[in-house]
């Protein structure tokens, strides 16, 4: 009998929550359609905004917050990886690999260290602060729902008083309906009405001491990790004194894509086609007698390529014993310092004043830069053969003009 007593209450309270849902339904209904007026409340209106942005921007910084700390475990890992390779390459006769080791070590725990603080003092906090809202957003919800069964309860009532045949039993009853629904509503209302506004202030607060944890954890980690990285320089030219002798000095190598601020940079030719590589030809003897046979070519190797201009340029000037004129016999019908000529094989139009203006089958006498830190990577200067045999004028024809629009021809 207690067993079916207790299926009846289940039963009776689940009839009593289907009319609920029924009526609130109804309800609805009748308030998008205009036939029911709905209790506004806009202050609450703008704090439940409020609430949404707050918890909106604080799961956005949730999920940040954890990408930055998976970030700050795959730097930990590739660091320990990367230390772990200087600890097999650090031969065992090395000075300082014990030291060398006791760094990479205290480098693996800095790095623990600052994801473990990361986690307590920031991630933790986080999900506690957002733990919160799941419990007031269903608060929310349901005030909604009492707001819409209190104004059923009231609209029953009214329709009852106004009705021309009154029940007064009918008007006690929903009068006691409407009593309690207000009680149940204002009892949610008051609550949430005093708990969002205290909500939404306390962000301020809390992204506050958020990003001052993580700044200053960052900032301590990052002073800690830069003593080890004095530390491993120490020991490292430590290491270097000691085999001085095979340092193994790194270059700066130029790209062909990006030239430096303020240098010249050659136009591609029209065809496509690559720069020409000039031949460097080193005569061991000077310049021989017309009909003698010239001096022996040097086939140029892989790594001429890679050479900057300037020195294939001025190197071979040298050898020939024609830099500047002066040293050497030098060709007397060439220009001082001639080098080599070279021909056009597209027309190449002059944008400023130290540039050569170029037609196709032009020839170029090349000859060194005046002082070889003004000249750009790709870049010759010379005068036309045309122009030096008709003024001999060397100030007034010489110019600069791209490599690649040229090709060497002797």
């Amino acid at each position: 009998m207690a067993e079916m007593g207790s299926k009846g209450v289940t039963a009776g309270k689940i009839a009593s929550n289907v009319q609920k849902k029924l009526t609130r339904a109804q309800e609805k209904v009748l308030q998008k359609l205009g036939k029911a007026d709905e209790t506004k409340d806009e202050q609450f209106e703008q704090c439940v905004q409020n609430f949404n942005k707050q918890l909106t921007e604080g799961t956005r910084l949730q999920k940040d917050l954890r990408t930055y700390l998976a970030s700050v475990k795959a730097m930990h890992e590739a660091s320990k990886k990367l230390s772990e390779c200087l600890q097999e390459v650090y031969e065992p006769e090395w000075p300082g690999r014990d030291e060398a080791n006791k760094i990479a070590e205290n480098n693996d725990l800095l790095w623990m260290d600052y994801h473990q603080k990361l986690v307590d003092q920031a991630l933790l906090t986080m999900d506690t602060y957002l733990g919160q809202f799941p419990d007031i957003k269903s608060r929310i919800a349901k005030r909604g729902r009492k707001l819409v069964d209190y104004d059923s309860a009231r609209h029953h009532y009214e329709s009852l008083q106004t009705a021309k045949k009154k029940d007064e039993a009918k008007i006690a009853k929903a009068e006691e309906e409407l009593i309690k629904a207000q009680k149940v509503f204002e009892e949610m209302n008051v609550d949430l009405q005093e708990e969002l506004p205290s909500l939404w202030n306390s962000r301020v607060g809390f992204y506050v001491n958020t990003f001052q944890s993580i700044a200053g954890l960052e900032e301590n980690f990052h002073k800690e990790m830069s003593k080890l990285n004095q530390n491993l320089n120490d020991v490292l030219v430590s290491l270097e004194k000691q085999h001085g002798s095979n340092t193994f000095t790194v270059k700066a190598q130029p790209s062909d894509n990006a030239p430096e601020k303020g240098n010249k940079s050659p136009s591609p030719p029209p065809d496509g086609s690559p720069a020409a590589t000039p031949e460097i030809r080193v005569n061991h003897e000077p310049e021989p007698a017309s009909g003698a046979s010239p001096g022996a070519t040097i086939p140029k190797s892989p790594s001429q390529s890679s050479l900057p201009a300037v020195v294939v340029e001025t190197f071979s000037a040298t050898v020939n014993g024609a830099v500047d004129g002066s040293s050497g016999t030098g060709r007397l019908d060439m220009p001082p310092g001639f080098m080599f000529k070279v021909q056009a094989q597209h027309d190449y139009t002059a944008t400023d004043t130290d540039e050569l203006q170029l037609k196709a089958g032009d020839v170029v006498l090349v000859i060194p830069f005046q002082n070889p830190e003004e000249q750009d990577e790709g870049w010759l200067m010379g005068v036309k053969e045309s122009d030096w045999n008709q003024h001999k004028e060397l100030e007034k024809c010489r110019g600069v003009f791209p490599e690649n629009f040229t090709e060497r021809v002797q």
